[in-house]
């Protein structure tokens, strides 16, 4: 039985967890490593990629600056979280605003830190993608599909690190960009059709306010139309082993998003749409592994 001290340091810490979405965290980091295994280093053994510590340094310095951006994120619009997502808000209120910031600047700083060690090319990169969030969630997000755009640049900013890193500029990597930018991009514009109570009373101008939900499906069919082409492009003229399956099933799952998000009208409906490119992108992060089943046994030893 935890003691009540105890209890109280508990829920902070779930708390910051809450803040950071540490979940979201560990998946960035399992996918940049599963990337740089599997498509920006294939050559490399596994355990040379792993204990690469350059690449450890550059992960764990992304890991920090996407932690630092959640927080000055939930800073700024914790009024409008409060509207669209009073439960986790309340959870997230459990460790005070002084204390975010705090932790926010801490943060930024271990990963410039950090990045210091691999090279002052990292130390600027990491620099600029500190601006970019901290600028995008004080200024940008509120204007219409720039935020949107902004939002999905910084998303993949991590994966950028890596393959610079690497230095590594086959077609196919690019094609993978492309298809999980367009998935990200529709994924943030389908979060301004579930938040737009919260956006409306913080007055934020969002395409769907601005131009109406009509308006806003339109540009969401279109970049989920535009995310086909890549993934038909990776089945068709790429060797990624049985991964082509995933992209099947994406294609199947696409189609299938767009019937419901012509359908779709209400805030449960815009959450189930949110939750099937969620879905798409996490087993995206799994599926890597299919590239080639025999290198997860042989590349080990």
């Amino acid at each position: 039985m935890l003691s009540k001290k105890n209890k109280q340091l508990f829920l902070k810490l779930l708390s910051l967890f809450s803040v950071v979405r540490g979940y979201n965290i560990l998946m960035v980091v399992l996918a940049q490593y599963l990337a740089s295994i599997y498509i920006l280093a294939p050559d490399l053994r596994v355990r040379e990629v792993v204990l690469d510590i350059d690449l450890f340094i550059i992960i764990l310095a992304s890991a920090l600056v996407i932690a630092s951006g959640y927080i000055i994120n939930n800073f700024y619009d914790s009024e409008k979280d409060l509207i669209n997502k009073p439960r986790k808000t309340m959870l997230d209120r459990l460790v005070s605003q002084r204390f975010k910031l705090t932790t926010y600047f801490i943060l930024n700083f271990l990963a410039a830190f950090a990045a210091s060690y691999v090279s002052f090319k990292a130390v600027v990169f990491f620099s600029a993608y500190i601006f970019g969030i901290w600028f995008y969630s004080h200024k940008l997000k509120r204007i219409p599909f720039v935020g949107n755009f902004i939002s999905a640049t910084l998303a993949i900013a991590p994966f950028f690190a890596v393959f610079v890193y690497y230095k590594n500029f086959e077609n196919v990597i690019f094609v993978h960009a492309m298809f999980l930018f367009l998935l990200i991009l529709a994924r943030e514009m389908i979060k301004d059709l579930e938040s737009m109570k919260g956006d409306i009373a913080q007055g934020y101008k969002t395409i769907p306010i601005l131009y109406g939900i009509r308006m806003s499906k339109f540009l969401i069919a279109t970049l989920i139309l535009l995310t086909l082409i890549p993934s038909l492009s990776l089945i068709t003229q790429f060797n990624i082993g049985y991964m082509n399956l995933y992209f099947i099933v994406c294609v199947v799952l696409l189609i299938l998003f767009l019937v419901l998000l012509l359908k779709a009208h209400l805030k449960k409906h815009f959450v189930w749409l949110h939750n099937i490119l969620k879905f798409i992108i996490i087993v995206g992060v799994f599926s890597i592994l299919l590239i080639d089943i025999d290198l997860v046994l042989n590349r080990i030893l």
